[in-house]
C-alpha cells in the first residue's frame, strides 16, 4: 500500500504539496495586507494622540508605502543572487521588527521609521511571494495558486480591521496594540520557511540542477519533472539576463503591459477606501464615532475576503483578460456613483458604504489578483526577478503617490471631482488590457516567453 502510494506521488506530485509550500510563501501575503491595512483604523487615534495635520496624516499612512519602493527595489537583484526563499526569510524578520518598534513610538519620526522597515518587508514580500509561487507551480494551476497570495493579503486586510474594531474599545493608546499584533504571525511565518524548498527556477540557475528536479517531482511526478526540466534549461540557454533584455522587442511590449497595470491597479483608487475608509466614514460621512467607523471596514474587509474567493475559482477558468476587464469596467461605475453620491449633503452613510462594497468587489474579483498573476507570468526566468522588481517598484511608487495625495486632493477638487479621477483611470486600464495585453491561461511560464519572441 505504502510503495503505490510512493510510485504514484513519483509519477503524478502531489498536490497537496505543492498547496503547503505556496501556503507558507502567501503567509507573506497576509503579514502585507495586515500591516498595510491597520493604519485604517489606527490612523484616527495616532492623529489624535501626535494632533497630525492632513499632510502629517498623509506621511504617516504612507510611510510604509516609501519603504515598499525601496524593498521592491532591492528585491530582484537580492533574489536572483541569494534565493527567493533566503529573501523571504529577512523579510519575515522585517516584519517582526517593524510591528513592534510601530507600537512603541514616543513621536511621528519614530513612527514613520518603524513604519518605513515595515515597508521594505512589505516591497520584498510583494515581489517574491508571487514569484516564488509561479515557479513551483504547475501550470494548470499555477493561475490560483499565485492568487493565493492574494487571498492571503485580504485575510490580512480583514484581520486587520476586526482587530482594530476589537481594539478600539481600548481608547486612546489602542492604536499600538494594533501594530504590535503583528509580530506572532511574522515569527511564524520566519520559522515555516524553513521547512519549505527553493524556487526549482532558481536552483537550476545557480548549479543545483538535481535539487530542483527532486522539488519539481514533488509537484508534477517524475516524468513530468524531466520536461519541464528540459523547458527551463532551454530558457536559460537562450537568455542573456540582462536588463537591457526587456528593451528587445517583445520584451519591451511585456514590460509595458506590465508597467502599465501595476500603476493603474494603484491609482484606480481602491487604496482610498482600504486607508482612509475609517477617516472617510468619521470625517466625510456623517458624525460617527471612532469605534462605528472602524466597525464599517470590517465590512469592507468581509467583501474583499469573500470576492477574492470568487477569484481564485475563476481566474484559471475564465483567464486573466476577462477578469481584468470585468473588475476595471465596474469600478469605474463604482468610483462615478461614488462621485455623485457626495453630492448629496450630507452623504448618505448606506449609499456610501453600498457602492464602496461594490467597488472592493469588483477590485478583489480582477484586479487585486489577476495584476499580480501577469506580473509573475509574462517575464523570462532568467531576469523575472529583476523584471518584476521594476513593475512593482512602479505599483509602489503609484501606491505612494495615491496615498499622500488623497486627503489634499479631496480638499482641493471636493471629494466628488477625486473618485471622478479614479473613475477615469478604471476606464484606462480596462482600454489597456483589451487593446494590449494577451492571455496567459493555461501556458507554462517558457510558452509565453517564446510568445513575446513571436511578437518580437
Amino acid at each position: 500500500m505504502k510503495s503505490a502510494l510512493a510510485s504514484t506521488l513519483a509519477e503524478k506530485g502531489s498536490a497537496l504539496y505543492v498547496y503547503l509550500v505556496s501556503v507558507v510563501a502567501a503567509t507573506s501575503g497576509l503579514l502585507f495586507g495586515f500591516d498595510i491595512a491597520v493604519i485604517n483604523g489606527a490612523i484616527i487615534f495616532l492623529r489624535e494622540q501626535f494632533h497630525l495635520t492632513e499632510v502629517q496624516t498623509e506621511v504617516a499612512a504612507s510611510s510604509l508605502l516609501i519603504g515598499c519602493v525601496f524593498g521592491a527595489s532591492l528585491a530582484g537583484w537580492m533574489s536572483d543572487r541569494f534565493g527567493r526563499r533566503r529573501i523571504l526569510m529577512l523579510s519575515a524578520l522585517l516584519f517582526t521588527l517593524s510591528s513592534l518598534g510601530a507600537a512603541l513610538p514616543r513621536n511621528l519620526p519614530e513612527f514613520t521609521a518603524a513604519r518605513f522597515l515595515g515597508g521594505i518587508a512589505i516591497g520584498m514580500a510583494s515581489v517574491l511571494a508571487p514569484l516564488y509561487i509561479a515557479e513551483v507551480s504547475p501550470a494548470r494551476s499555477r493561475g490560483r495558486l499565485v492568487s493565493l497570495n492574494q487571498m492571503a493579503i485580504v485575510t490580512g486586510i480583514l484581520l486587520a480591521y476586526l482587530v482594530n474594531w476589537l481594539l478600539s474599545f481600548l481608547g486612546a493608546e489602542s492604536w499600538r496594540w494594533m501594530f504590535a499584533t503583528a509580530a506572532v504571525p511574522s515569527g511564524a511565518f520566519l520559522v515555516a520557511l524553513f521547512f519549505v524548498p527553493e524556487s526549482p527556477r532558481w536552483l537550476t540557475e545557480n548549479g543545483e540542477a538535481g535539487t530542483a528536479l527532486a522539488v519539481l517531482s514533488k509537484v508534477n511526478g517524475h516524468s513530468a519533472a524531466l520536461a519541464e526540466m528540459e523547458q527551463i534549461r532551454e530558457a536559460i540557454a537562450e537568455e542573456t539576463g540582462s536588463l537591457a533584455e526587456l528593451l528587445q522587442p517583445g520584451l519591451r511590449r511585456a514590460l509595458f503591459i506590465a508597467v502599465a497595470l501595476a500603476i493603474l491597479q494603484q491609482i484606480t483608487g481602491i487604496n482610498t477606501v482600504l486607508f482612509y475608509g475609517s477617516i472617510i466614514f468619521r470625517e466625510q460621512v456623517g458624525n460617527h464615532s471612532a469605534t462605528s467607523a472602524i466597525g464599517a471596514n470590517v465590512i469592507v474587509g468581509a467583501i474583499n475576503f469573500l470576492a477574492t474567493i470568487a477569484a481564485l475559482w475563476m481566474i484559471d477558468r475564465l483567464g486573466r483578460r476577462p477578469l481584468l476587464m470585468l473588475s476595471s469596467g465596474v469600478m469605474a461605475l463604482c468610483q462615478v456613483a461614488l462621485g455623485a453620491a457626495f453630492l448629496i449633503h450630507p452623504p448618505p452613510s448606506a449609499l456610501i458604504l453600498t457602492i464602496m462594497l461594490f467597488c472592493v468587489a469588483a477590485f478583489a474579483v480582477g484586479l487585486g489578483p489577476g495584476v499580480w498573476v501577469v506580473l509573475a507570468e509574462i517575464f523570462p526566468t532568467r531576469i523575472r526577478g529583476r523584471a518584476m522588481s521594476i513593475a512593482t517598484i512602479s505599483l509602489w511608487v503609484a501606491c505612494v503617490a495615491l496615498t499622500m495625495t488623497f486627503l489634499s486632493l479631496v480638499k482641493a477638487i471636493t471629494a466628488t471631482g477625486a473618485f471622478w479621477l479614479y473613475g477615469a483611470m478604471c476606464m484606462v486600464t480596462c482600454l489597456i488590457v483589451w487593446k494590449a495585453t494577451p492571455e496567459t491561461k493555461g501556458k507554462s511560464l517558457e510558452e509565453i516567453e517564446r510568445l513575446w519572441r513571436r511578437v518580437g
